[in-house]
């Protein structure tokens, strides 16, 4: 199956949501290439950023498992190979 590249920008403004991000990431463990984290304490926000290389049919679907946590925005950037 073809894969692209991918990098998917979390949000959380939840604290309390930062576990169900966690095992939803954990779940998708095969398709990351790599995450970085940012505690952004002057606003009270976490910053992720995960790259992924994965069908777009799962990007999607982790992308949509996470935006529908409450109090999180999640949003996919992808490439063109």
């Amino acid at each position: 199956m073809e894969t692209r590249v991918a990098i998917l920008g979390i949000i959380v403004e939840n604290n309390t949501a930062i576990c169900d991000v966690q095992n939803l990431l954990s779940e998708y463990a095969e398709f990351i290439i790599g995450r970085m984290g940012i505690p952004y304490k002057q606003k009270n926000v976490r910053i992720i950023s995960v790259v992924l290389d994965a069908p777009v049919d799962t990007i999607n679907a982790l992308t949509g498992k996470i935006g529908k946590i409450q109090g999180i925005s999640a949003k996919t950037v992808y490439s063109k190979v």
